[in-house]
């Protein structure tokens, strides 16, 4: 039995009952909880949305969407990490898994040495991306505002024949005193001149 610090919620998908019922065994028996089973792609993705589970298992090979197609959905959308099953360990599927977006691949009959390894690696990497996207995204949204501001402060800067250091303070003042972000400001000075923020 594996100890895991934290209780995983999975959903496992594989056209294959018996695949499902021992995969299910071995997350029940380390603790975790199987929020949902798929027997095709298209349900997985239908339950991963619903659930929002910590992580998919899901088989290649399945009828209605295969599962390579379906991780891609679900990476798209950013729900969960996605580790493939598969009978298969051909070159090819791995390249078009990698391109989906899984974040791990397990040659079936799956063992339990090698599943929560799997998961654990999974879900280090889930945690990294979503990390680098936070970032990215703050990055892009300090990027915005320094531009936002920086066309703010040149329209009061012109309108009030000011220099720059002083358009900012007053910018800054103004934002403090209405307890609004200084991005705010700017978009509102940007608007009133007739720009668009």
């Amino acid at each position: 039995m594996q100890e895991n610090k934290k209780s995983l919620r999975i959903v496992i998908a594989d056209n294959e009952s018996l695949i499902r019922l021992d995969i299910r065994e071995m997350l029940e028996d380390a603790g975790h909880e199987v929020v949902g089973e798929a027997v095709n792609g298209r349900r997985a993705v239908e339950l991963t949305r619903q659930h929002c589970p910590d992580l998919v298992l899901m088989d290649i090979k399945m009828p209605e969407m295969d599962g390579i197609t379906a991780a891609g959905k679900i990476y798209a959308d950013k729900i969960a990490p996605v580790i493939l099953l598969t009978a298969f360990s051909q070159p090819d599927i791995v390249d078009k898994a990698k391109d989906s977006g899984v974040l791990g691949y397990l040659v079936k009959p799956v063992q339990e040495s090698q599943l929560f390894p799997a998961i654990e690696i999974a879900l280090s990497r889930w945690q990294e991306m979503q990390g680098l996207e936070d970032e990215l995204e703050k990055l892009k949204d300090s990027l915005e505002t320094r531009k936002m501001v920086d066309r703010a402060k040149g329209i009061i800067m012109a309108a009030h024949k000011l220099g720059e250091q002083e358009a900012y303070r007053r910018m800054q003042q103004y934002a403090m005193q209405k307890r609004v972000p200084l991005k705010d400001v700017a978009q509102s000075i940007i608007r009133a001149a007739g720009g668009k923020a």
